[in-house]
């Protein structure tokens, strides 16, 4: 190879490595770029609450209000059978056993949403993790255990995302029959 074909040879690699280099600073700089944006996101994911005050009153409010409806109408089965057989004799304890029954289904409601909110602000925390492996190519593992989130934990996201409280509702509609059944 004469002089001549070395020397531009030699250029024309240059300049390749040249274009190459020209891209990948423009892809590291759009990166960059990217992932500033990202951030307040992902930070906000990491230090979710979870459910705000309101959103958390709101549950409250409606799922307390469903076990209470459901009790209600308990309460007015007794009352309508009370006044067609015209016997008082078992009405205090009815009355008696439909409290106790309300509540012990409010507690278990109660203590349901309290897990429901914890439960938020973990699924939160963990797509923050699962944002921050995918965009800089953190660690999880190690960052959540940073944080202090079970290594268990960690590699459920999906669980976490799709997870249900489990119980709601049906927990009253089993006490209610089982309520109801004082009345037939």
């Amino acid at each position: 190879m004469s002089r001549g074909a070395q020397h531009s040879t030699r250029q024309l690699t240059d300049q390749q490595l040249a274009q190459q280099n020209q891209l990948l600073s423009q892809a590291n700089q759009q990166g960059v770029q990217d992932r500033s944006l990202l951030l307040p996101a992902i930070q906000g994911f990491l230090n979710s609450p979870g459910y705000t005050p309101a959103e958390q009153s709101a549950i409250t409010q409606q799922s307390m209000g469903a076990a209470n409806t459901a009790f209600d109408a308990l309460r007015e089965r007794a009352a309508n059978r009370l006044a067609a057989t015209n016997d008082t004799a078992g009405a205090p304890e009815l009355t008696a056993q439909l409290g106790r029954e309300q509540a012990q289904a409010l507690a278990n409601q109660a203590q349901q949403n309290q897990i429901a909110f914890a439960n938020q602000r973990l699924k939160d925390q963990l797509a923050g993790l699962n944002a921050l492996g995918q965009t800089y190519g953190i660690d999880t593992n190690l960052l959540g255990r940073a944080m202090g989130i079970a290594p268990e934990l960690l590699g459920v996201r999906e669980r976490a995302s799709t997870g249900s409280s489990g119980g709601g509702l049906g927990g009253f509609f089993g006490l209610g029959s089982g309520i109801a059944s004082l009345f037939g």
